[in-house]
């Protein structure tokens, strides 16, 4: 038995979206105290929507946990030991298609010590 060839049918030209470029300044802050990291995470957004930039955020992000555990004793006493942890506190802030004037600004703003900033172009 042969099959009977089927029409094709004709491929209808697809629409594309307008795809529009959109910018993303990605800062990622971390501190050791959650109150410092508040205050910097508000004086960023702050400074962004003084210069009327569109501002996601803050996106509160897990917890980081470092644990050291130390013996208490030299020698004798093995079995005592100590727990230390460090939390590092992290945010994420969006800035959609920012000004070179917030960009600036952001570049000369001054934050506590302790304060880290990852800033990346998107």
């Amino acid at each position: 038995m042969a099959k009977a060839a089927l029409p094709k049918k004709k491929a209808s030209p697809k629409k594309a979206p307008a795809a529009e470029a959109v910018s993303r300044l990605r800062i990622r802050v971390r501190a050791y105290e959650s109150k410092i990291l508040d205050l910097s995470v508000k004086q960023i957004m702050d400074t962004a929507l003084r210069y009327d930039a569109e501002v996601e955020g803050p996106i509160p992000l897990p917890t980081e946990k470092k644990i050291y555990t130390v013996n208490r004793a030299a020698f004798v006493y093995k079995n005592a030991r100590e727990q230390f942890e460090m939390r590092i506190h992290k945010r994420l802030i969006d800035i959609v298609n920012p000004s070179g004037k917030v960009i600036e600004a952001l570049t000369n703003m001054s934050l506590p010590s302790g304060v880290d900033l990852d800033v990346k172009m998107m």
